[in-house]
């Protein structure tokens, strides 16, 4: 419905008039940081970008005493951490709502879009198979947990050192399971998703992730062996040639673009959602 709105032209309407929400971003952003602030904006509100540079943090203040401050004067904190634990500090520190807008663990709010997308695509997904071909990181723990949730199967191909934690597997139990390789991942599924070999903080380590992962890339071959309808999926940003061909980014199956711009749509749900 937000989405429909956007593209009449009638915006969102006003539900975050005289509301504030804090952006506090460890890490660099494109899309996230882009899409929050354009969803505050369209929704009548004001978005304050904050980062450890150009903060009270870059000299060593306590996180919990900065999220006191955002919880005083911000009706939202929308957080992008290098860790984890930091996220849930100002969580428990903080009375308004805080979002995770990235951290090591976890990419929830990319999932929000990726699930909106697909279902754009196929409808119903219960009962449909996803695979990752990749790095099993913050976004595909993201989609093992969207697994469970939606009730779908995901098929996971990541070499040896690059799999996803137990724990999180654990919790999806019968939804998400290993494959031995990219090919019997790939095989008749509905979506294959991938991202980036180096993420942001992983760049010291290039030389040797790009070995690593030699045979893992999403190639035209590799798609053919999912399923007829099946589309390709990818967070951004993307390296052509390296995780991906461009002939499978820029190609028909490709739903990249409509991902991206699904940021923006299910950023604003989510604000409304928790800022009635």
């Amino acid at each position: 419905m937000l989405k429909k709105k956007r593209r009449a032209g009638k915006g969102g309407g006003g539900p975050l008039r005289n509301k504030t929400v804090a952006l506090l971003f460890e890490k660099p952003s494109t899309r996230t940081r882009l899409s929050f602030e354009a969803a505050v904006a369209q929704f009548g509100g004001s978005a304050v970008f904050l980062s450890p540079d150009h903060t009270q943090l870059g000299r060593g203040e306590d996180l919990g005493d900065t999220a006191r401050v955002l919880s005083a004067m911000a009706d939202a904190v929308v957080i992008r951490a290098h860790r984890h634990a930091d996220l849930e500090t100002v969580a428990e520190f903080c009375a308004a709502p805080v979002i995770n807008a990235l951290s090591d663990l976890f990419h929830p709010c990319q999932l929000l879009a990726d699930m909106q997308t697909w279902m754009e695509a196929h409808g119903d997904i219960r009962g449909r198979r996803a695979a990752w071909v990749g790095d099993g990181n913050n976004v595909c723990n993201s989609w093992i947990n969207a697994a469970e949730r939606f009730e779908f199967f995901l098929n996971i191909a990541a070499p040896d050192g690059y799999r996803p934690r137990d724990g999180i597997m654990q919790n999806a139990a019968g939804r998400a399971v290993l494959c031995r390789s990219p090919e019997e991942a790939v095989a008749g599924c509905d979506v294959v998703v991938t991202d980036s070999w180096v993420s942001m903080g992983d760049e010291a380590g290039k030389e040797k992730r790009l070995r690593d992962f030699a045979g893992y890339r999403v190639t035209p071959k590799l798609m053919k062996l999912a399923g007829k309808d099946a589309v390709f999926m990818h967070c951004l940003p993307a390296y052509r040639g390296v995780e991906v061909d461009a002939e499978v980014l820029d190609g028909a199956q490709s739903v990249v673009w409509a991902e991206a711009e699904n940021r923006l749509h299910a950023q604003k749900a989510l604000l409304e959602f928790l800022l009635p």
